[in-house]
């Protein structure tokens, strides 16, 4: 198939990207991902792979099109669960240091 990243034509195979990333160590995910046999890697290293080009010189929307095109699951961001945020209230009370209220003894 042909496709063009980063205004340079490339002919692509299923093979032949499967035959390039074999033994290529993913790198950490941090963005968009493409299943690539049993690993998953990140668009840019995936696109840098298989380019030769520096992935400032490409975009990841690229990379994806030609792989989905060619056959190959892609992936979104990561999902990220939100942290809690503290109210106001729970945020003073941490700042003064009294994280739940204490049990204060009854005086007679």
């Amino acid at each position: 198939m042909r496709c063009v990243i980063a205004r340079y034509p490339f002919d692509l195979t299923k093979m032949g990207v499967l035959e390039t990333m074999k033994g290529i160590k993913p790198e950490l995910i941090t963005g968009e991902s493409v299943t690539i046999g049993r690993r998953r890697y990140p668009v840019k290293q995936v696109g840098q792979v298989i380019t030769r080009q520096d992935p400032r010189d490409f975009n990841s929307g690229e990379v994806i099109r030609a792989m989905t095109r060619l056959g190959f699951t892609c992936h979104g961001l990561p999902e990220v669960v939100p942290a809690h945020v503290l109210t106001p209230l729970e945020n003073a009370s941490a700042l003064l240091g009294s994280g739940a209220p204490q049990d204060v003894p009854e005086t007679v």
